[in-house]
């Protein structure tokens, strides 16, 4: 009796306690609320973002001047009679006192100068450094946007679809009920019903496949957002189907122009040969030798007791004159500038394909007519109330559903073709020209 009594708790709480697990919150967002939280909290940006003050750092070090070199040397830790005899006479201490009192030292400081400005040379090959990093942040931000924006579209894709679909559903059972009272009261053929009942479960099928793409897309988005794993994103449809009328001031000539300015890639390619031609001058300035100016001071070790003096040393370049860097250095320079026009040639191009593609894209969207969409509606519900009078068959309603789905989804399909054309163009130019 006492297993029983225990037994309905115990049977509540593991029913109830998985929702606890796997509860989810729906997060509706629009496609700007959606950039605004990718841009703050996407964790490659984030990371590539740090590179910028790395950089920067080696700028900082690169102004700082060499350290100098101490050394202490010729410390004696006794003294022998025999070797105090050869001069006949003690070495006094500091200060006349016991410290140090018969100890030689020898004490060394040397300080690098560097020669033919190295310095400001160096600084200069840094700063590159640093502005090749900030442009490797603004390329890796074009990239994940594309990538951002066209997951967005997808998934704006999926959920209109979707829509369609679970639309549809609910008619289309009430009939398959219907023709099933009809069957089994003997008014219709058994095959008109499957028939039907075979519309429907295509229909949940697809709807089934659609929430699968919809699961998909959206990790793909949580993960470019770092949103929490439970969280159901939920886009909404404003700005799937864009404006056609800004493309119309789109002149080819002027986007070639603004990339050769602003794109990414160039902007890469232009920084490397700058940098080679820093490291050239840099490279060159290593020819003069750097002078090491020194200080010594010898304690007991000399002719006199306290001994100071100075000197200089550098190295001769009789033999190593870096020869073979330098010429490195100048090979670098002209494969640079073959490369930066590689680079330059292959956005020219992909900007001239990105346009005329999205040319093609918005003539197909503009054939359709604005009002069509409704004009598909309106003829479903009037096949549907045909259809259930009898006043069609089976076969004419099922050839105008299937129509009336294919129509529907090309609609969706020229709007989203427009969508990523235009972000496509966006991207070979190198900056959000299109909203």
């Amino acid at each position: 009796m006492e297993n029983r009594q225990w037994g309905k708790p115990i049977f509540i709480i593991l029913f109830f306690f998985p929702l606890g697990i796997y509860a989810q919150d729906t997060l509706k967002l629009s496609r700007i609320q959606s950039e605004n939280i990718f841009l703050k909290e996407n964790l490659s940006l984030i990371a590539e973002r740090l590179e910028i003050p790395q950089a920067e750092a080696m700028v900082m070090q690169a102004k700082l001047w060499p350290n100098p070199y101490l050394e202490i040397s010729e410390v004696n830790l006794w003294a022998t009679p025999a070797q105090l005899s050869v001069f006949g006479d003690d070495l006094q201490g500091f200060k006349g006192g016991n410290f140090g009192k018969n100890r030689q030292i020898g004490v060394s400081v040397d300080q690098l100068i560097l020669t033919a400005g190295k310095r400001k040379k160096l600084m200069a090959l840094e700063q590159v450094t640093v502005d090749k990093a900030e442009q490797y942040f603004q390329d890796l931000l074009r990239n994940l946007k594309l990538e951002f924006r066209r997951q967005l579209t997808h998934l704006q894709f999926l959920q209109l679809k979707r829509e369609i679909y679970k639309n549809q559903l609910p008619p289309i059972k009430q009939l398959t009920a219907a023709f099933q009272r009809q069957v089994e009261q003997g008014h219709v053929s058994r095959g008109e019903y499957v028939r039907l009942k075979a519309l429907e479960l295509e229909i949940a099928k697809n709807l089934n496949e659609l929430n699968e793409g919809i699961n998909a897309a959206q990790k793909e988005l949580k993960t470019l957002m770092h949103l929490p794993s439970t969280t159901v994103l939920e886009i909404t449809p404003d700005g799937y189907t864009k404006d056609t009328h800004q493309f119309q001031t789109l002149v080819l000539s002027n986007l070639i122009s603004l990339a050769s300015d602003q794109h990414p890639e160039i902007q890469i390619s232009r920084l490397h040969k700058d940098y080679h031609n820093r490291l050239y001058d840099y490279e060159r300035a290593q020819r003069v030798p750097d002078l090491t100016f020194q200080a010594n001071y010898d304690r007991g070790g000399n002719f006199m007791y306290n001994f100071v003096g100075f000197g200089l040393s550098l190295d001769l370049p009789v033999f190593n004159r870096i020869q073979g860097r330098i010429r490195k250095a100048q090979s670098e320079i002209d494969q640079r500038e073959i490369l930066h026009n590689q680079i330059q040639s292959a956005v020219e191009n992909e900007i001239v394909l990105a346009y005329q593609n999205l040319r093609n894209a918005i003539g197909f969207l503009q054939q359709i007519e604005p009002d069509y969409e409704a004009t598909l509606e309106e003829l479903l519900g009037a096949y549907t109330k045909s259809f259930e009078k009898r006043e069609l068959s089976l076969l004419e309603y099922l050839d105008f559903f299937e129509a009336y789905l294919e129509n529907r989804e090309i609609i969706l399909e020229a709007a989203r073709e427009v969508n990523e054309k235009a972000e496509d163009l966006n991207y070979a130019i190198g900056q959000d020209l299109i909203n």
